[in-house]
């Protein structure tokens, strides 16, 4: 396997919107350097003051230097068979898929990240800018924020991770997705529009039916995971069968959970059928013993149509829980079902347990610790907002539960935050309440004790 290890100079920091202003890239093989590209590059465009400052190349210097489509093909042909590389390579790979999109082109590689690889093979550094993490390796950077002398480190940074472990390494390599298997309609390029944040996605056929409703914190990474997944006859049918994708974003993932569940009930896609049961196999449920005591345990929620007390994605999500209530609240371990026995618990010997597990505490004063916990679980005749962060920069998600009813959410400006509770009111969006809106919604405030709670 051959690595195109690669940095760029640019004209500024979005990939987006930078033009190339010189570009180096070194062929290795993981032990050394088998060839070499490099060239300054004219962005046709004026470098900016600040730009000039910080790599000392400035519009003299460009002036004759080749324009990117003049050299377009050259590094088509240098990289080829090659993953590239780079440290930070979302910039460096994303500008150079800019620049061939201008000329038409669909630049895609396998690529790798050495600051993603570097935080997991060589952990325990402060930072891992090319910088610092060179000079605390001991390797000489000549030419800071020249292509050359940034990629020649990379080099040597890559030859550390090489030499650790070179099939750990294929770990990191990012494949690309492959336009021939997919539906020819759909359009890669608006890929480049989605950003990589929290929401719910829909694919669509191509004859406008909405086949699979989803939802990530990174939307844009699990969309291309759908685009190559090949695991499945069922994963590849559905790729095969998208040619049209849209998003919304939701900024909190509650929301986001929240809405793909009021999705998928509305419209039942086909490729939708695991989720339109639940995420939440589980529940937690009592019952009262013969001797009085109230026991807790777990059953899948499809054979107990009781309301659970709270949800759980698996067996093995509840097996902690029960461990941390019965420490916090001093409930027995047999009584909550994870220590079977026909005497006393485990925990009644490190007298952590009063002994209802042999019927030596009042069931009385048992019980009330139980249903402390129970009631602790549920939000009742509560009234609070549940607040997160929004879906753009100076806005807050809001989710409203009034008298202990789940009524919709919505989003609010930074300056709409300190007025009143009628005015968050009326930012609420309505939803429909079921049992999976409230599971949802438990099961969130379980898992996120921090989170940002107005009562009312």
């Amino acid at each position: 396997m051959k690595f195109a290890i690669t940095d760029l100079e640019t004209t500024g920091g979005s990939p987006k919107k930078s033009k190339i202003t010189e570009i180096a890239i070194y062929k290795c093989d993981g032990d050394k350097i088998i060839d070499e590209y490099t060239t300054l590059v004219n962005p046709e465009m004026p470098i900016p003051k600040f730009i000039t400052q910080l790599t000392g190349i400035n519009d003299e210097m460009v002036e004759n230097a080749p324009r990117f489509y003049e050299i377009a093909k050259d590094i088509i042909e240098f990289l080829e068979d090659c993953v590239f590389v780079a440290h930070n390579v979302g910039f460096d790979y994303g500008v150079l898929r800019g620049e061939y999109k201008s000329l038409g082109y669909d630049f895609r590689y396998p690529h790798m990240c050495t600051v993603r690889a570097s935080r997991i093979l060589l952990p325990g550094h402060d930072s891992y800018s090319l910088g610092k993490l060179t000079n605390d390796l001991g390797i000489e950077l000549v030419g800071r924020h020249r292509a050359a002398g940034d990629a020649m480190a990379t080099v040597e940074l890559f030859k550390i991770l090489y030499a650790k472990d070179s099939n750990e390494l294929n770990t990191f390599i990012t494949s690309e997705i492959n336009p021939t298997v997919l539906h020819p309609n759909l359009d890669l390029s608006h890929l480049e529009d989605i950003p990589n944040k929290t929401g719910v996605y829909r694919f669509y056929d191509d004859t406008n039916r909405l086949i699979y409703i989803g939802k990530s914190k990174h939307i844009l990474t699990r969309i291309k995971q759908h685009l190559k997944n090949s695991k499945t006859k069922r994963a590849i049918e559905m790729r095969e069968n998208i040619a049209r994708i849209e998003y919304e974003l939701t900024g909190s993932e509650m929301i986001s959970l929240l809405y793909e569940s009021a999705l998928i009930k509305q419209y039942k896609p086909i490729y939708n059928r695991a989720l339109r049961r639940s995420n939440f196999s589980h529940g937690l449920f009592s019952y009262t013993d013969n001797a009085g005591y109230i026991n807790l345990y777990v059953d899948t929620l499809n054979k107990n149509t009781d309301p659970p007390i709270t949800t759980f994605t698996s067996r093995a999500d509840s097996k902690k829980f029960l461990e941390d209530i019965a420490s916090k609240h001093v409930l027995c371990q047999k009584l909550l079902g994870i220590y079977p026995t026909q005497h006393a618990c485990f925990s009644y010997h490190t007298k952590q347990c009063f002994g209802a597990c042999i019927q030596k505490e009042p069931t009385l004063t048992y019980n009330a610790r139980v249903n402390s916990f129970i009631d602790s679980m549920a939000f009742d005749n509560e009234n609070f907002f549940i607040i997160e962060k929004g879906r753009k920069k100076g806005e807050n998600s809001i989710v409203l539960i009034e008298n202990g009813i789940y009524i919709g959410y919505g989003y609010l400006p930074f300056f709409h935050m300190s007025k009143g509770i009628e005015v968050w009111k009326e930012a609420i969006e309505r939803q429909h309440e079921d049992r999976d809106a409230r599971t949802i919604i438990r099961y969130y405030l379980r898992k996120n004790k921090d989170l940002n709670i107005r009562q009312f």
